[in-house]
Parts: C-alpha cells; structure tokens; sequence
C-alpha cells in the first residue's frame, strides 16, 4: 500500500463486499466506500479529522482510503509499532533476568560486604518474585549483611518520564515511571505502582480502613478521609503527592460503602524494588545492616546468589497488548535500546523501533514516535503507515503469537478480549475481529485483522482526532461491523447509533482498561 489516493479506492467499489445487518438493525445497502464514508458523516465527527484505511490481507489491495496519509495521534495504538520491533528485535523467547550477588568476603554466614538486586527491566517482578530471591540468598548460607543493599538500575537510563507525557496523571497508574527494577502489586502487572484500597469505618465518624499491595513502608499514608452514615457520599479520592510517596486519602465513604480501590504510581520505583527485596530478606532471616543505595553497577567479580527470569516476550504480550499496559511499551523501548546500541534510553530504543519499521516497508519519515506506548499526544501516525505493518507482519515467523496477543470483540476473558471484551457483542465482528484499541481526550483508533462473510481475511486502520464528544468508539465499530459483515455482493452498512455494536467504553477518553477498577 503506497501513495493511497481516494480515486483509486473508488475505483474498487464494484469489488467491495455486503454484509446483512441483524435483524432490526438499521443499515442500507451500498459500496463500500460510501458505506465507511455515511459512517464517518456521523456527527460525533462534526469538524473532526479521520484517517481510514481498509486492505485485502493477503494481496494487500486498498479496499477503501480516506486521507490514509493525514499524521493523527493514535493514542495506543502506537504500541502495534512497539510490539511488533520487540519481537523482531528481542525475540520471542527474551526473559528479563533479576538477579542478586554479593559483593566482598563471607565470614560463615555473614557476608562483610554490599548485597546488590541487579534489574534488567522485568516489568512483571511481583513481591513473591522478590520473596523468593530473598529465599535464594537465605539458601545460600547468608544471615547478615554488614555492607549496604544496593539497587542496580543502570540497565535503563534515569530518565523515569516520557516526553509531553500529563502532568495531572503523574499520579495515575498509566503513567508509572520507568526503571530497570520495579514492582507490579497484581497480576494485570502495573509495574511501578501500589494498590490502595479504602473501605469504610464501623461507624460514622470513624477513620477509614486503609490497606496497601504489596504491604510496604515506602508509601505513606494521610488519611483525611472520614466514615459518614449509611447513605452518605462514597466520594473518596486516592492520589499520591508529586515528587514523594506520600498518598493522600480524602473525601468521604459510606458505612456498608463499597469504598475504593485505586492502583497509585510510587515516587523512584527503584527505591520502591530495593525496599520490598529488603523485607523480604528480613523475613527469611537475613538482616541487612547498612543503607540503601540506588543506582550503582554491579562491580566486577561479584558473586550470584540468587536470580529469577521473567515470562517470555511471547507471553508477556498478552497482558501487554490486551490490557494496553503502558509501562509494558516503554519498557520493551529502553530494552531495545540496550540490544541495538547498549543504551537503555529513549531515543535508542525508538531508532531501533524505527529501524525495524522502515525494514518492513513503512514510511517512517510521515511518522513521529515519541515514547513506545501511545501516552505522548507528540506521537502522529497515518493509517496508511498502520495497515502497512499490519500487512507486513504476517510474513514475521512470529506472527502467531503477536496476532494471538490483539484483543478480540466480545470475548469476556479479560486475557482474550482485553480492551475489546465488550464491544462488537450481538454482530458479525464478535469473536472475530482482532485490533488494538487506542484513546485519549479527542482521540481514538482501532486497527487490527477481521475476517468478512466470505471468509476473506481484512486489514483494518481507523483512526479519529479533534471530536469534542467523550467517545467515538461506536464509529469504529460500526465500520469493523460493517467489514465483518461484507461479502462479494456489495456492502450494507451497520449505522452507529442503531446497529448491535455494543461498548461500555463511551464515558472517557481513556481506555477503559486504563481506568481501574472499572473493567471495561
């Protein structure tokens, strides 16, 4: 798919494909292209901008191209792009290696010398990983440690932000800080954050019950949220305080309320690592007598006590791709970096991503990729360029498991439908169509692979900017639904307002896994 242009789409409507809408839908019969365009006429897309692409997957012949070469943000689905150079880059079988090793001479069961945690950047490290490393040392014949524990980040730069990245979500759990050696508190492995949940007192005037995932002193907790009446307001706001790791807990919760559960990022997840590796080795007997310190290289002839590898890359994918986890993206980029140029930052790890996009045939000079996962309102893409990699990686002896980790429509398995487990129920899309969702405030894409009723596999890229409604998700819809639904008659297509297109992700403009405990 080069140099897309609209007379050659409209050349390929007496090819186009029909579809019969379920019974009640509204839908008339057409071409395809003026049946994606009467979709994208919807005023929820009054002065907006759109970019559309539809491909036959196998010949890679343009069906439908409205404006395939206008740069919008794509929100997430950036991370198709990130995805896809990791696992060429990386490979599929790649582990993330934790490890812990000694530093100066053991004295039976006392090492007078600095234990070191060493992180590669594992981004599903949990407090049980960290519990059995801590084992390992235990094992070992290690009691005490007269020396410091030292935090070995510098795989990974110091740059712990991404660029133009919101500062008011510095707190949310989408915006984790990147280091080689975090924590995740669950296994949806939000690496960098804690869970905080608030539930209320048992009676009215009393202070909240407050637990913190992993249980850690590196958080602090103020609570100056109070327990009303059975009845009363459950409004209760979580947030951490920028620049420390104190979370502040206010409003209000009803006795008998259902409270809250926020996930919350931590202030230098590094530090956050070192302090839950410390109580672990606490529990298993080995006392630490020196400091903390951050960031500072495993030296030389250190000795291993310990390590621990992550899932493959090819299993990591999955809570990667289907829950959109962001920090999973930046992640894979700083690890990219490392591999191709020995350094674990940004800007390597993005000309490493854009290497591998321009080996594939996508135009990577009418593209701008500021950070692997999509946060960045800097990132612009065409679709033209998205349905480009989509067409190109299905030659990737990887294929299968990449294509295996795309959320599908309607399937309510959390780690199978992910983002799209609730849209598209009731139409010829549900359990077929595959894509990568994507949303910020005023833009959203859905792009991926869908299969019409001729058996006729689809490449689909649908990305829209600058709408002022909270969502235009049951746009994209109607257009997979409309593909889903083709066959060589012509088309008939699924309006948005009317047709089975189900979603309950309308009210925000961020993915609906991005907005816990809310699950899509």
């Amino acid at each position: 798919m080069r140099h897309w242009t609209w007379a050659a789409a409209l050349g390929l409507a007496a090819a186009t494909l029909s579809w019969s809408a379920p019974a009640g839908a509204d839908a008339d019969r057409t071409g395809l292209p003026e049946a994606i365009d009467t979709v994208l006429g919807d005023a929820r897309m009054a002065g907006g901008a759109a970019s559309v692409v539809v491909a036959d997957a196998d010949s890679g012949d343009v069906l439908y191209a409205h404006q395939p070469d206008l740069r919008l943000m794509p929100a997430s689905n950036t991370k198709l792009a990130t995805s896809a150079a990791a696992m060429e880059i990386l490979g599929p079988g790649h582990r993330f290696t934790t490890d812990v090793l000694a530093d100066g001479r053991r004295h039976g069961s006392v090492l007078d010398g600095d234990l070191y945690l060493r992180g590669t950047g594992d981004p599903t490290l949990l407090a049980a990983d960290f519990d059995r490393l801590a084992a390992g040392v235990a094992a070992s014949g290690v009691k005490k440690v007269s020396g410091r524990l030292v935090a070995d980040d510098t795989r990974f730069d110091s740059v712990r932000l991404g660029r133009s990245w919101a500062a008011d979500d510095e707190s949310s759990y989408y915006e984790a800080q990147i280091s080689a050696l975090s924590v995740a508190p669950d296994t949806d492995y939000d690496t960098g954050t804690v869970i905080v949940q608030v539930a209320p007192g048992a009676r009215a005037g009393d202070e909240p019950v407050v637990t913190v995932t992993p249980r850690t002193g590196y958080v602090k907790l103020d609570v100056r949220a109070t327990t009303v009446a059975a009845g009363g307001a459950n409004a209760l706001t979580v947030e951490r305080r920028h620049g420390t790791n104190t979370i502040d807990i206010t409003g209000t919760v009803p006795v008998g309320g259902s409270g809250a559960k926020e996930w919350v990022t931590v202030w230098e997840p590094t530090g956050y690592a070192a302090a839950v590796f410390r109580d672990a080795l606490a529990a298993h007997g080995v006392q630490v007598t020196g400091a903390t310190r951050l960031g500072r290289a495993v030296p030389a002839g250190a000795r291993p006590l310990a390590a621990h590898d992550s899932m493959t890359l090819s299993d990591l994918l999955v809570p990667f791709m289907k829950l959109s986890n962001n920090m999973h993206a930046e992640v894979l980029t700083k690890a990219m970096g490392y591999e191709t140029a020995g350094k674990g930052t940004w800007d390597a790890g993005l000309a490493a991503i854009a290497g591998y996009l321009k080996g594939v045939g996508v135009e990577t000079d009418t593209i701008r990729q500021v950070d692997g996962s999509g946060l960045s309102r800097m990132d612009n893409f065409p679709a033209g360029q998205l349905a480009d990699l989509l067409l190109a990686v299905r030659a990737e002896p990887w294929y299968a498991d990449w294509y295996r980790s795309l959320p599908v429509a309607c399937d309510p398995d959390r780690f199978v439908g992910g983002t799209l487990r609730s849209r598209m129920c009731g139409t010829p899309a549900a359990l077929n169509a595959r894509g990568k969702t994507g949303s910020l405030t005023g833009a959203s894409a859905l792009s991926g692979y869908v299969t019409d009723a001729g058996g006729r596999e689809l490449v689909y890229s649908v990305v829209l900017n600058n709408f002022l409604v909270d969502s235009v998700k049951p746009l994209e819809d109607a257009i997979v639904v409309t593909l889903a639904g083709s066959d060589a008659g012509g088309t008939e297509t699924a309006t948005p307002r009317k047709a089975a297109v189900v979603t309950r992700d309308e009210g925000s403009g961020l993915e609906c896994s991005w907005r816990k405990p809310v699950q899509c």
